[in-house]
């Protein structure tokens, strides 16, 4: 049975992490946010998040976007490649409504989870 949480193991933890997706990696983006990937040598697909305070102002819109992001990822998880993302929150992300955000991030991931041309 699968299971939903979303564990230390699924996270990206160091910058040493976040350094190694950005060198080679996959984009995925909107107007609203990017998701960057890449390949990773484990059994699961890691998360990591930037939400600039240049980018969304307040603490409450950055809090509600990770938490938007971790719960998208948290349930497609299962369906997600052995890959490394980094969500990239931009500016317009805090002006959509919660249901918006989960069609995005669910069309992103979709994008992101086909096999790569080249």
């Amino acid at each position: 049975m699968n299971t939903y949480a979303f564990n230390r193991e699924l996270r990206l933890l160091t910058p040493e992490h976040y350094q190694n997706v950005f060198q080679q990696a996959h984009r995925a983006g909107s107007p609203h946010f990017t998701i960057i990937a890449r390949n990773n040598k484990l059994s699961h697909p890691r998360l990591g998040l930037a939400v600039p305070k240049k980018q969304i102002k307040t603490a409450v819109g950055r809090n509600r976007f990770k938490r938007l992001a971790r719960e998208s990822f948290r349930n497609n998880q299962h369906q997600l490649p052995n890959k490394d993302f980094v969500v990239i929150a931009k500016k317009s992300a805090q002006d959509l409504s919660n249901e918006e955000l989960f069609k995005l991030f669910d069309k992103l991931w979709h994008r992101l989870s086909r096999p790569s041309r080249g």
